[in-house]
């Protein structure tokens, strides 16, 4: 097995150098990596100057961060924060997680968040408003993301989501983001929250789903219930990272590892020594057909999406490594 800490520092040094404007979960995701790399490492503060320069014009008016065209995606752009207000113990950083949890609520119906219930916005809702909660203990923000998950009705009898109620097809990318999402969710979730059980299930229903459909590589598809789809990196990595992440927190038990290790030793072989990384499908919204799904390209080479989860995982492997 390849060793994680190698693999993360590598990672950092290739991918979370820059958040362009508008933001992106792609770039925050990658540089929430880089912190989370130099904490587990106990490295020296120059990955934080480092980022703390990056991000210093977005501190100038938070409330200007977003545009009015901006989405989900953009507003999960500020992942990083709360982990960099720890790391600095600066809580200007903060404001920017309370500005994107705004853009979400205040209600399901009156937001953001998509009626059409794409699984990318469990991921995007329970990455800022889990950690908005977190940071201002305001149960608004909970219960606005526990309500979003429990409206959800995709998740069907073979344990695999839908991409949306329009685009009913097992799209790779898409469970990675259920899977990842709900584990972030249970993150942030009090122990006692009335709906931290349920959630629970539910994710461990998915996950299970999933393992009769991992692939003898350790890889998951770009369409998963499809062996003829390609072996596809971003989605495998988000899945490994979503089960190492309950393995380290114990909401799954130790008989995940087999399943874990398969999923990280097949990222980990597919990523080279500049960062370049094999079979990461390219931006997708709700298709039209199986077919679109199936024929989706992929990148090979530096991909920023690809990349970022992949740090996310090797991140969450060293961690769980250490604590286990």
């Amino acid at each position: 097995m390849k060793n994680p800490v190698e693999i993360a520092k590598s990672l950092a040094f290739h991918y979370g150098h820059e958040l362009e404007k508008p933001i992106i979960y792609t770039q925050g995701v990658a540089l929430s990596g880089r912190i989370r790399v130099q904490k587990a490492l106990g490295g020296t503060d120059k990955t934080t100057k480092d980022i703390e320069r990056i991000v210093s014009p977005y501190l100038i008016q938070p409330s200007s961060t977003f545009g009015t065209d901006d989405g989900t995606a953009n507003y999960a752009g500020v992942c990083w924060a709360d982990e960099l207000a720890e790391t600095t113990g600066d809580k200007r950083y903060l404001r920017l997680i309370e500005t994107a949890a705004q853009r979400f609520g205040p209600t399901i119906t009156e937001g953001a968040l998509d009626p059409d219930l794409r699984v990318e916005d469990i991921f995007f809702a329970s990455t800022v408003l889990g950690r908005a909660f977190r940071s201002s203990g305001k149960t608004k923000h909970i219960a606005l993301l526990t309500e979003f998950l429990e409206s959800f009705t995709t998740l069907q009898s073979n344990n695999l989501w839908w991409h949306c109620k329009t685009a009913p097809y097992f799209w790779g990318r898409g469970n990675a983001f259920a899977a990842l999402g709900l584990a972030e969710a249970i993150t942030y979730l009090p122990i006692n929250h009335p709906s931290r059980s349920k959630l629970i299930q539910t994710h461990l229903r998915h996950l299970e789903g999933l393992a009769t459909y991992q692939d003898k590589s350790g890889m998951w598809r770009q369409v998963i219930d499809r062996p003829e789809t390609y072996l596809e990196h971003s989605a495998t990595s988000m899945i490994g990272c979503s089960i190492a992440r309950g393995i380290r927190r114990h909401w799954l038990s130790d008989a995940w590892w087999p399943t874990l290790e398969r999923a990280w030793n097949a990222v980990s072989q597919r990523i080279g020594e500049d960062g370049s990384l094999n079979q990461v499908c390219i931006g997708t919204g709700p298709l039209p057909s199986l077919e679109e799904y199936i024929k989706r390209p992929y990148t090979d080479g530096m991909d920023e999406r690809g990349g970022a989860m992949a740090l996310w995982f090797a991140a969450e492997m060293v961690k769980t490594q250490s604590e286990n």
